[in-house]
């Protein structure tokens, strides 16, 4: 069953918008949310009938909203139904090495792109992110914002579009790395060797200290997520 409060999306204070966007675009939109919020885990079920009730749209645009989220690979069809997609421990690997790639290719375009308040939203989200204390949720949000000021840095709306698609793949991973002792030290560490390549315009320095931020966050996700014995 689809979990979590949906926002309702019918009354006046929509009505602009539907004539731009899709309705079953914005069912989409409502449903990736509840993936990063954490209101709709890896395996839970989507009935089209709950959604639809939950949001008062007509079940078409649920419908079309999840055809959309299964191509995407963030849903199945199972005996039981379309569930929430779950990832293996080979689909995890894929996903962050692509995710090495796009984020190493995003500090490298900050370092060559980034203009002088590009810099300073970066310094302030990497202090951001060093202020906060054992609280993993809040980390995570913290580095979220830290990885979108480099995104924005970056000045290629091709590769953003690329890490938005990313990202909703990564809210199909339950529970955030932060939760490993010593991670969120190790992670603030590597903010500040990035944030160092981009201020003195080392494209080649930022790459790789972008990507070895990304392969170490996998080493903790694999450790978080299989530690239990590979699925």
């Amino acid at each position: 069953m689809a979990s979590g409060k949906g926002t309702r999306m019918t009354g006046r204070g929509t009505q602009a918008r539907d004539r731009v966007e899709p309705l079953s675009s914005m069912v989409y939109r409502n449903l990736v949310a509840r993936l990063r919020g954490g209101t709709l885990a890896p395996g839970s079920r989507l009935r089209e009938e709950d959604i639809a009730a939950e949001l008062g749209v007509s079940r078409t645009p649920v419908r079309e909203a999840l055809t959309r989220l299964q191509a995407r690979g963030l849903a199945g069809s199972t005996s039981f139904g379309m569930t929430v997609a779950e990832l293996d421990r080979r689909q995890v690997g894929e996903l962050y090495a692509m995710r090495a790639v796009l984020e190493g290719s995003a500090a490298r375009f900050a370092a060559e792109n980034a203009s002088a308040a590009d810099l300073a939203a970066i310094r302030h989200a990497a202090d951001a992110f060093g202020e906060h204390g054992g609280d993993a949720s809040a980390r995570a949000r913290a580095n979220a914002l830290f990885h979108e000021a480099i995104y924005q840095a970056a000045r290629n709306d091709y590769l953003m579009r690329m890490l938005e698609d990313l990202n909703d793949s990564l809210a199909l991973l339950p529970r955030t790395t932060f939760m490993i002792p010593g991670r969120s030290e190790e992670a603030r560490l590597e903010h500040a060797a990035i944030v160092a390549a981009i201020e003195v315009r080392d494209a080649d320095r930022a790459e790789q200290a972008a990507r070895k931020h990304i392969d170490k966050a996998l080493e903790g996700r694999l450790k978080l997520q299989f530690s239990q014995g590979a699925r």
